[in-house]
């Protein structure tokens, strides 16, 4: 395979999210995160609405996205596409409430994958706007102001099943992106 410009989004694709908001939620509030079964890509969709507010205070609250942890495997995944000749970048978008988020990610990246990859990472809300070859989210529809020059393969979680039209990979499944280590 040819070198490819690989773009990887990095909440819950490198960095588990949705551990972070777990973890953060029993040690703040003594009890589990208020969560059944993941239904929608947007944690608040499948909560309560009386829980929101503090879901919010949650993933916007100082510290959260630089603490979260790394996903099973995707930093050392992240690591092999690199080896394997491919210009790998992080291709993440922060949150409204961006106060904290940005320059968490940033730490996030330096803590996890070395300080060589900050000039790797491209921060954009509108991922339609970043030239590559694959972009690999978790998100299950990305959409933008353009139409986008990348082939969407979705990071395989339990709220994005029901999106089956798309290359699905997970990195504790090696031979889901083992193509792409072939060169």
């Amino acid at each position: 395979m040819a070198s490819k410009l690989i773009l990887l989004d990095q909440d819950g694709v490198l960095a588990d999210f949705e551990q972070g908001v777990r973890q953060l939620w029993q040690q703040t509030y003594q009890q589990p995160l208020p969560l059944k079964e993941r239904r929608h890509f947007y944690l608040r969709d499948d909560m309560a609405p009386e829980f929101h507010r503090q879901l919010a205070q949650i993933y916007s609250s100082k510290g959260f996205f630089a603490s979260l942890p790394p996903m099973q495997h995707g930093i050392s995944a992240a690591k092999r596409l690199l080896e394997a000749g491919h210009d790998v970048r992080i291709c993440t978008s922060p949150i409204q409430d961006y106060h904290y988020c940005v320059s968490e990610k940033f730490d996030w990246v330096c803590q996890h994958l070395g300080e060589d990859w900050m000039q790797r990472i491209i921060l954009a809300k509108d991922k339609t706007w970043v030239r590559g070859d694959i972009l690999i989210d978790d998100k299950p529809r990305i959409s933008g102001s353009l139409v986008p020059q990348w082939q969407h393969w979705i990071y395989d979680q339990p709220y994005n099943r029901h999106q089956t039209e798309l290359y699905r990979i997970n990195w504790e499944q090696p031979e889901t992106w083992s193509e792409l280590l072939n060169n």
